[in-house]
Protein backbone atom coordinates (compact mmCIF):
# COMPACT_ATOMS: atom_id res chain seq x y z
CA UNK A 1 0.00 0.00 0.00
CA UNK A 2 1.45 3.35 -0.85
CA UNK A 3 1.85 6.24 1.56
CA UNK A 4 -0.01 8.71 -0.84
CA UNK A 5 -3.62 6.73 -0.48
CA UNK A 6 -3.40 7.03 3.47
CA UNK A 7 -6.29 8.97 4.87
CA UNK A 8 -4.46 11.79 7.21
CA UNK A 9 -8.09 12.78 8.24
CA UNK A 10 -8.96 13.12 11.80
CA UNK A 11 -11.21 10.62 13.08
CA UNK A 12 -14.67 12.13 13.93
CA UNK A 13 -13.71 11.91 17.77
CA UNK A 14 -11.08 14.75 17.43
CA UNK A 15 -13.44 16.94 15.50
CA UNK A 16 -14.96 19.25 17.75
CA UNK A 17 -15.49 23.40 18.41
CA UNK A 18 -16.75 25.64 16.41
CA UNK A 19 -15.48 25.77 13.25
CA UNK A 20 -12.99 28.29 11.07
CA UNK A 21 -15.44 30.94 9.70
CA UNK A 22 -17.40 31.01 13.19
CA UNK A 23 -14.40 31.78 14.81
CA UNK A 24 -13.27 34.40 12.10
CA UNK A 25 -16.59 36.01 12.48
CA UNK A 26 -16.59 35.83 16.11
CA UNK A 27 -12.62 37.18 16.72
CA UNK A 28 -13.47 39.92 14.24
CA UNK A 29 -16.98 41.34 16.08
CA UNK A 30 -14.57 41.07 19.42
CA UNK A 31 -11.73 43.05 17.77
CA UNK A 32 -14.59 46.01 16.66
CA UNK A 33 -16.06 45.96 19.93
CA UNK A 34 -13.10 46.49 21.59
CA UNK A 35 -11.70 49.39 19.61
CA UNK A 36 -15.55 50.59 19.60
CA UNK A 37 -15.42 50.55 23.43
CA UNK A 38 -11.92 51.75 23.79
CA UNK A 39 -12.80 54.81 21.76
CA UNK A 40 -15.80 55.39 23.86
CA UNK A 41 -14.77 54.53 27.25
CA UNK A 42 -10.85 54.47 26.96
CA UNK A 43 -10.41 51.77 28.79
CA UNK A 44 -7.49 50.42 27.18
CA UNK A 45 -5.21 52.99 27.62
CA UNK A 46 -4.25 52.21 30.90
CA UNK A 47 -2.95 48.79 29.39
CA UNK A 48 -1.81 50.44 26.86
CA UNK A 49 0.51 52.84 28.40
CA UNK A 50 1.74 49.90 30.59
CA UNK A 51 2.85 48.00 27.21
CA UNK A 52 4.50 51.30 26.25
CA UNK A 53 6.38 51.23 29.41
CA UNK A 54 7.23 47.89 29.83
CA UNK A 55 7.96 47.78 26.01
CA UNK A 56 10.61 51.41 26.03
CA UNK A 57 13.75 49.92 27.24
CA UNK A 58 13.37 47.05 24.06
CA UNK A 59 13.06 49.72 21.51
CA UNK A 60 15.60 52.18 23.34
CA UNK A 61 17.80 48.81 23.09
CA UNK A 62 16.87 48.05 19.67
CA UNK A 63 17.40 51.63 18.14
CA UNK A 64 21.03 52.05 19.54
CA UNK A 65 22.44 50.27 16.53
CA UNK A 66 20.49 52.30 14.04
CA UNK A 67 21.94 55.46 16.39
CA UNK A 68 25.37 54.57 16.18
CA UNK A 69 25.62 53.49 12.61
CA UNK A 70 24.15 57.32 11.68
CA UNK A 71 25.92 58.90 14.68
CA UNK A 72 29.24 57.36 12.97
CA UNK A 73 28.47 58.53 9.70
CA UNK A 74 27.69 62.24 10.91
CA UNK A 75 31.01 62.20 12.94
CA UNK A 76 33.27 60.90 9.86
CA UNK A 77 31.61 63.76 7.42
CA UNK A 78 31.88 66.68 10.45
CA UNK A 79 35.44 65.44 10.93
CA UNK A 80 35.66 65.89 7.20
CA UNK A 81 34.30 68.96 7.21
CA UNK A 82 35.97 70.41 10.13
CA UNK A 83 39.96 69.57 8.69
CA UNK A 84 38.74 71.27 5.59
CA UNK A 85 37.73 73.99 7.15
CA UNK A 86 40.57 74.13 9.10
CA UNK A 87 42.98 74.16 6.45
CA UNK A 88 41.35 77.08 4.53
CA UNK A 89 41.28 79.06 7.85
CA UNK A 90 45.39 78.61 7.88
CA UNK A 91 45.23 79.43 4.25
CA UNK A 92 43.43 82.47 5.15
CA UNK A 93 45.13 82.98 8.15
CA UNK A 94 48.94 83.21 6.48
CA UNK A 95 47.30 85.45 3.07
CA UNK A 96 45.84 87.63 5.86
CA UNK A 97 49.34 87.86 7.68
CA UNK A 98 50.96 88.10 4.17
CA UNK A 99 48.86 91.12 3.61
CA UNK A 100 49.38 92.49 7.36
CA UNK A 101 52.96 92.23 6.87
CA UNK A 102 52.61 94.50 3.66
CA UNK A 103 50.49 97.22 5.34
CA UNK A 104 52.83 97.24 7.79
CA UNK A 105 55.53 97.99 5.05
CA UNK A 106 53.70 100.22 3.22
CA UNK A 107 52.59 102.26 6.31
CA UNK A 108 56.21 102.90 7.24
CA UNK A 109 57.68 103.71 3.68
CA UNK A 110 54.54 106.16 3.37
CA UNK A 111 55.49 107.48 6.50
CA UNK A 112 59.54 107.85 5.99
CA UNK A 113 58.29 109.90 2.46
CA UNK A 114 56.25 112.28 4.42
CA UNK A 115 58.94 112.87 6.59
CA UNK A 116 61.17 113.30 3.65
CA UNK A 117 59.24 115.45 1.72
CA UNK A 118 57.99 117.43 5.48
CA UNK A 119 54.33 117.09 4.65
CA UNK A 120 51.94 117.01 6.86
CA UNK A 121 50.20 113.78 8.43
CA UNK A 122 47.16 112.17 6.62
CA UNK A 123 43.68 113.39 8.59
CA UNK A 124 41.60 111.61 10.76
CA UNK A 125 38.47 112.63 10.14
CA UNK A 126 35.29 111.97 12.27
CA UNK A 127 31.94 111.01 11.24
CA UNK A 128 28.61 110.39 12.35
CA UNK A 129 26.03 107.66 11.45
CA UNK A 130 22.72 108.26 10.12
CA UNK A 131 19.73 106.95 8.42
CA UNK A 132 17.67 107.88 5.70
CA UNK A 133 14.20 109.07 6.47
CA UNK A 134 12.51 110.27 3.51
CA UNK A 135 13.04 111.83 0.11
CA UNK A 136 12.49 115.53 -0.36
CA UNK A 137 9.12 116.11 -1.77
CA UNK A 138 10.02 118.58 -3.97
CA UNK A 139 10.15 116.46 -7.94
CA UNK A 140 13.19 119.38 -9.11
CA UNK A 141 15.66 118.48 -6.73
CA UNK A 142 17.25 115.04 -5.64
CA UNK A 143 17.21 115.37 -1.42
CA UNK A 144 16.89 113.38 1.31
CA UNK A 145 16.34 113.75 5.01
CA UNK A 146 18.45 112.19 7.56
CA UNK A 147 17.79 111.83 10.98
CA UNK A 148 20.49 113.36 12.48
CA UNK A 149 20.93 117.37 13.14
CA UNK A 150 22.76 119.70 15.38
CA UNK A 151 22.34 117.80 18.44
CA UNK A 152 24.68 114.75 16.78
CA UNK A 153 26.94 117.34 15.74
CA UNK A 154 25.86 117.30 12.34
CA UNK A 155 27.00 120.83 10.58
CA UNK A 156 26.11 122.44 7.40
CA UNK A 157 28.77 121.86 3.99
CA UNK A 158 29.57 118.17 5.74
CA UNK A 159 29.98 115.52 3.06
CA UNK A 160 27.48 111.95 3.37
CA UNK A 161 29.13 109.12 2.20
CA UNK A 162 27.97 105.17 1.81
CA UNK A 163 30.07 101.80 1.50
CA UNK A 164 30.39 102.54 -2.21
CA UNK A 165 31.38 106.53 -2.09
CA UNK A 166 29.98 110.17 -1.97
CA UNK A 167 26.48 110.53 -1.80
CA UNK A 168 26.18 114.25 -1.52
CA UNK A 169 26.32 117.04 0.61
CA UNK A 170 24.57 118.62 4.09
CA UNK A 171 22.96 121.44 2.67
CA UNK A 172 20.28 122.15 5.86
CA UNK A 173 20.86 121.75 9.62
CA UNK A 174 17.78 121.30 12.26
CA UNK A 175 18.14 120.35 15.47
CA UNK A 176 17.24 116.70 15.37
CA UNK A 177 16.98 116.00 11.33
CA UNK A 178 19.13 117.94 8.41
CA UNK A 179 18.72 118.26 5.16
CA UNK A 180 21.47 116.03 1.82
CA UNK A 181 21.73 117.60 -1.37
CA UNK A 182 22.57 114.46 -3.62
CA UNK A 183 25.35 114.76 -6.32
CA UNK A 184 22.64 114.33 -8.92
CA UNK A 185 21.06 117.40 -7.67
CA UNK A 186 20.69 120.11 -10.46
CA UNK A 187 22.74 122.49 -8.40
CA UNK A 188 25.35 120.31 -6.97
CA UNK A 189 28.82 120.72 -7.78
CA UNK A 190 32.00 118.64 -6.45
CA UNK A 191 35.16 118.95 -7.55
CA UNK A 192 36.71 115.43 -8.92
CA UNK A 193 39.90 114.28 -9.57
CA UNK A 194 40.90 111.40 -12.52
CA UNK A 195 43.40 109.36 -10.92
CA UNK A 196 44.70 107.57 -14.89
CA UNK A 197 45.60 111.31 -16.29
CA UNK A 198 45.96 113.46 -13.22
CA UNK A 199 43.34 115.74 -14.13
CA UNK A 200 41.58 117.84 -11.79
CA UNK A 201 37.76 119.23 -13.06
CA UNK A 202 34.51 119.86 -11.17
CA UNK A 203 31.40 117.20 -11.40
CA UNK A 204 27.79 118.78 -11.61
CA UNK A 205 24.49 116.90 -11.22
CA UNK A 206 22.17 116.63 -14.03
CA UNK A 207 19.14 115.43 -12.29
CA UNK A 208 19.00 112.41 -14.78
CA UNK A 209 15.43 113.84 -16.04
CA UNK A 210 14.71 112.59 -20.04
CA UNK A 211 17.96 112.24 -21.86
CA UNK A 212 20.22 114.34 -19.51
CA UNK A 213 22.61 111.97 -16.91
CA UNK A 214 22.78 111.80 -13.33
CA UNK A 215 26.13 113.79 -13.47
CA UNK A 216 28.13 115.67 -15.89
CA UNK A 217 31.91 116.69 -16.60
CA UNK A 218 31.29 120.48 -17.85
CA UNK A 219 33.65 123.12 -19.45
CA UNK A 220 36.02 120.04 -20.20
CA UNK A 221 37.97 120.41 -23.78
CA UNK A 222 36.90 118.55 -26.89
CA UNK A 223 40.53 116.80 -26.99
CA UNK A 224 41.05 116.16 -23.19
CA UNK A 225 42.05 112.70 -22.01
CA UNK A 226 38.30 111.07 -20.40
CA UNK A 227 37.59 107.85 -21.32
CA UNK A 228 34.25 105.96 -20.50
CA UNK A 229 35.35 103.40 -17.51
CA UNK A 230 37.16 106.25 -15.55
CA UNK A 231 36.70 106.70 -12.29
CA UNK A 232 36.40 109.89 -10.97
CA UNK A 233 37.61 110.72 -6.84
CA UNK A 234 37.41 113.93 -4.63
CA UNK A 235 40.22 116.01 -5.20
CA UNK A 236 40.23 117.28 -1.68
CA UNK A 237 40.95 121.04 -3.21
CA UNK A 238 37.33 122.21 -1.53
CA UNK A 239 38.04 121.78 1.55
CA UNK A 240 35.01 119.82 2.28
CA UNK A 241 35.29 116.27 0.62
CA UNK A 242 38.52 114.20 2.25
CA UNK A 243 40.94 113.35 -1.07
CA UNK A 244 40.37 110.00 -3.06
CA UNK A 245 36.72 109.06 -2.11
CA UNK A 246 35.05 107.75 -5.36
CA UNK A 247 32.64 109.90 -6.92
CA UNK A 248 31.68 109.14 -10.42
CA UNK A 249 32.53 106.94 -13.49
CA UNK A 250 32.46 108.30 -17.08
CA UNK A 251 29.58 106.36 -19.16
CA UNK A 252 30.02 108.21 -22.50
CA UNK A 253 32.13 110.79 -23.93
CA UNK A 254 30.51 112.77 -26.73
CA UNK A 255 33.26 114.80 -28.36
CA UNK A 256 31.30 117.87 -30.65
CA UNK A 257 32.65 118.82 -33.63
CA UNK A 258 31.10 122.19 -33.66
CA UNK A 259 31.78 123.04 -30.14
CA UNK A 260 35.20 123.26 -28.14
CA UNK A 261 33.87 121.62 -25.03
CA UNK A 262 32.92 117.99 -24.61
CA UNK A 263 29.77 116.18 -23.51
CA UNK A 264 31.40 113.84 -20.47
CA UNK A 265 28.20 112.00 -19.08
CA UNK A 266 28.98 110.51 -15.38
CA UNK A 267 27.24 107.58 -13.59
CA UNK A 268 27.56 108.10 -9.71
CA UNK A 269 29.41 105.58 -7.48
CA UNK A 270 27.23 105.42 -4.68
CA UNK A 271 23.53 105.23 -6.26
CA UNK A 272 21.01 107.43 -4.29
CA UNK A 273 18.16 104.89 -5.19
CA UNK A 274 17.26 102.40 -2.19
CA UNK A 275 19.92 104.19 0.00
CA UNK A 276 19.21 104.09 3.86
CA UNK A 277 22.12 103.58 6.01
CA UNK A 278 25.01 106.82 5.56
CA UNK A 279 28.10 108.11 7.48
CA UNK A 280 28.06 111.83 7.75
CA UNK A 281 31.50 113.13 8.31
CA UNK A 282 32.88 116.21 9.13
CA UNK A 283 34.17 119.02 6.78
CA UNK A 284 38.14 119.40 6.30
CA UNK A 285 37.69 123.73 7.09
CA UNK A 286 37.06 122.54 10.92
CA UNK A 287 40.06 120.03 11.04
CA UNK A 288 43.10 121.79 13.22
CA UNK A 289 45.73 120.67 10.40
CA UNK A 290 43.96 122.72 7.78
CA UNK A 291 41.67 125.24 9.08
CA UNK A 292 44.87 127.52 8.70
CA UNK A 293 45.23 127.03 5.37
CA UNK A 294 41.54 127.50 4.66
CA UNK A 295 41.45 130.60 6.15
CA UNK A 296 44.86 131.73 4.55
CA UNK A 297 43.05 130.39 0.98
CA UNK A 298 40.29 132.43 1.89
CA UNK A 299 41.96 135.65 1.87
CA UNK A 300 43.84 134.96 -1.65
CA UNK A 301 41.79 135.82 -4.99
CA UNK A 302 40.21 132.66 -7.30
CA UNK A 303 42.59 131.69 -9.83
CA UNK A 304 41.23 128.75 -11.07
CA UNK A 305 38.01 127.58 -12.65
CA UNK A 306 37.74 124.98 -10.18
CA UNK A 307 38.44 127.02 -7.00
CA UNK A 308 35.37 128.81 -8.27
CA UNK A 309 33.49 125.48 -9.19
CA UNK A 310 34.54 124.01 -5.50
CA UNK A 311 32.53 126.93 -3.62
CA UNK A 312 28.74 125.72 -5.20
CA UNK A 313 27.90 123.19 -2.73
CA UNK A 314 28.15 126.09 0.01
CA UNK A 315 25.97 128.57 -2.31
CA UNK A 316 23.53 125.72 -2.83
CA UNK A 317 23.79 125.07 1.27
CA UNK A 318 22.37 128.76 2.00
CA UNK A 319 19.22 128.40 -0.79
Amino acid sequence: MQLGTLDRTPPPFFRQGPSALTKLVFFSALAIFLMAADARFRFVETLRAALATVLLPVEQALIVPVRLWEGGGEYLQGLQAALTAEREAKAALTRQAEKAVRADQLASENQRLRALLDLRPALTVRSVSAEVMYEASDPYSRKVFIDRGQASGVVRGAPVINEAGVLGQVTRVYPLNAEVTLLTDRDAAIPVFNPRTQQRSVAFGGAGGGSSPAMELRFMAGHADVQPGDLLTTSGIDGVYPPGMPVAKVISVDRRADSGFARIALAPVASPDGVRHVLVLEPLTTQPLVRAEAESAATAPASAPASAAASRPARAASR
